[in-house]
Parts: C-alpha cells; structure tokens; sequence
C-alpha cells in the first residue's frame, strides 16, 4: 500500500493523494515526468522529491520514516510492505504498574517463529531479539506493554509501533483484545477461559514450583502474540477497502502456528473460582 501512497509527503494532504488517484495516478511509478497542470509547482516539487525519498526508505528498510509522515489514521499502511520485519509481541505481568510489579512472560512470533521469554529464565534476552525487526505489533502496548518493558528492561523500543486497539477502533473494534476477537472470529483454542488476572494466578502457581502452570501461562501469551497477526490482516484488509486498491492487495490469513505448549485444563478449572466477578 505505502506505493500507492503521497500522503506521508510532507505537503500532500489526504485531499491532494485522492486527486492523484482520480487523476490515475496511482503508484509512484505514475507521477508523470511533467507537472500535471492542476499541481502547483511547489506541490508537483514537493511530490518527486517525497518519492525519491520514499523510495530510497524502503529499500533501507525504513518504516519509522513512514509512520512520522503519514497521518495517524493511515498507519495501517505500514503492515503489508514490513510484514516480513514486524515483531507480534505481548507481555503478561504481576500488575498493572510498572514501579512496583513485575514482567513475568514476553511471547513474541514474527509469523514464523514463536519465541517466549520468562522471567528468573531468559527474559533480558528479549531486548536483544527485538532488534531484529524494524516494526512492532501490539495490543494496547502504546499504553502498556511498551513502557512496562523500558521501565524494567531499560530498552528503548523505539521501532514503527501498529497498536491494533486504535487501528481496530478506528474501524469500530473495541472491548479489549478479547472482545475484538470474538467479534471477528478469531480463536484461542484451550485458553478461552484465561485472562490477565488468571495469568497472575499462574504465574503464582508456577512460583510455588507447578510448571504445568507456567507451560498454560505460555499457551495464552502465545495465543495473544499469534493472534496478533491474524488481526493485523484482517484490520488492514478492512481498511483497503476505503481506497482504490482493495482488491488488488488484499492479504491472505495466515495460518495458524502450532503453539509449543499446552494448557493444563485442570489448574484453570482449579484457580476460575478465584477470579473476580468481573471477570
């Protein structure tokens, strides 16, 4: 989609890139080597510049350069050029504040490969593994997920950052990542029945030496990492269709990995009674 693109360009407005398209202009390849009589000279200077630019950005792997151009509306557009860069991640944790709780479990899938992270394990070598990728997906992590790990992990993750909660709002997708599951169909097979105050719970059995817990824990932070994509496609094939292209690009689902781990149906039957009635 980011080809088919001039609105991150500084000067071209959504209003600008619409006329583009109705004018057929609809790839940077068709920006004509001649001003096209309605452009502006400046505005006509300001687009081939923006294009060699933008060009030279994407070979280099580049999204950060996209995001801080594009309008905030328009992120989207990132996920299907740096698909093959972007880390799905989520993070499960004792609390809500970073000052006083701690990150118990990271679990991280780049559409190929699931990777897990726990804490008193391996958890500090989530900071290395994230520099692999140039562009993040989360649910919420704006808010959550990311400055919990640079409080307590001291990264940056300073990456193109896809929060799907404002991506799937903006297309009128709210109530939380399960909620915004169910209303799109997306499953979580063996672990509908664990949330995040669960997930304290498990990780507290795990700490009393029951590592059946700890592999249930792992099979809903992976769900929630693998389930990630799944809603990245199915959010970026929604919006395609507010444009010119939405046939033409749009994505396949993926399929769904094997998770590495297996809830134990027994500890969530055990510890349901503990949850709070709102939940």
């Amino acid at each position: 989609m980011l080809q088919h693109s001039f609105c991150h360009i500084k000067g071209i407005s959504l209003q600008v890139e619409a006329s583009l398209w109705d004018a057929g202009i609809l790839h940077w390849d068709d920006v004509p080597s001649a001003r096209p009589a309605w452009l502006t000279p400046a505005r006509y200077a300001a687009l081939t510049r923006g294009i060699e630019q933008s060009r030279h950005e994407l070979a280099d792997g580049n999204p950060l350069y996209f995001q801080q151009g594009l309008p905030r509306g328009e992120h989207w557009r990132l996920f299907g050029e740096f698909r093959n860069a972007t880390a799905y991640f989520d993070i499960e944790t004792t609390g809500l504040a970073p000052e006083y709780d701690q990150i118990t479990t990271i679990a991280l899938f780049d559409g190929k490969s699931i990777k897990t992270f726990v804490n008193g394990k391996n958890l500090e070598s989530f900071c290395d593994e994230i520099e692999n990728y140039a562009q993040i997906v989360t649910y919420n992590g704006k808010c959550f997920d990311v400055p919990f790990i640079r409080k307590k992990l001291r990264t940056p993750i300073d990456h193109a950052h896809l929060d799907l909660r404002y991506l799937l709002s903006g297309l009128g997708y709210k109530g939380g990542l399960k909620g915004c599951e169910k209303r799109l169909g997306v499953r979580r097979d063996g672990v509908e029945e664990v949330n995040g105050f669960m997930a304290v719970l498990l990780w507290n059995e795990y700490r009393r030496g029951n590592e059946k817990a700890l592999d249930t824990l792992l099979a809903y932070n992976i769900a929630d990492a693998v389930n990630l994509e799944i809603l990245s496609v199915k959010a970026y094939n929604m919006y395609l269709k507010s444009t010119p292209f939405g046939d033409d690009l749009r994505l396949d689902l993926p399929d769904s990995p094997d998770i590495p781990y297996r809830p134990d149906q027994r500890i969530i039957r055990k510890l349901a009674p503990s949850l709070p009635a709102y939940y």
